[in-house]
């Protein structure tokens, strides 16, 4: 897999693993955000495709890079599966730079940092990014 790929395919999972609340509208609700977050995460570690998209609606829209949108549920679960096939990944930056919070509606941008180790061998890699996800 080409290193812009991987990248796309960790884009898109980053985009739903950050969930420090820098706002919100009650401790309820920052505490569900984090708490939605940190089960994505130990699904992420562990590889867990299924799990990690039980947190994505059926016709998500992940846009991978400038040109690369994948759109619904199927197209991103076999992103992460080819992802997970050839790297261990592990998010070692995770920085929550404002999360919004408005009835049943969150919007959360973060800055985050992902090291894919290939599991054939050889050099990690660290991968930089901004999502936001609402």
């Amino acid at each position: 897999m080409k290193p812009t790929h991987l990248f796309g395919s960790l884009t898109l999972l980053a985009s739903i693993l950050f969930t420090t609340a820098a706002r919100a509208e009650s401790a309820n609700d920052r505490a569900a955000v984090e708490a939605t977050g940190q089960a994505i995460r130990t699904a992420f570690a562990a590889g867990n495709v299924v799990e990690i998209m039980k947190y994505h609606h059926p016709d998500v829209r992940k846009a991978l890079s400038f040109q690369n949108v994948v759109v619904g549920r199927d197209a991103v679960a076999a992103g992460l599966q080819d992802s997970f096939r050839q790297f261990h990944l592990e998010f070692v930056e995770n920085n929550v730079e404002s999360l919004l919070i408005e009835e049943n509606t969150a919007v959360e941008q973060t800055v985050f940092t992902i090291k894919a180790t290939p599991i054939a061998g050889g050099q990690p890699s660290l991968y930089h990014g901004r999502t936001m996800v609402v």
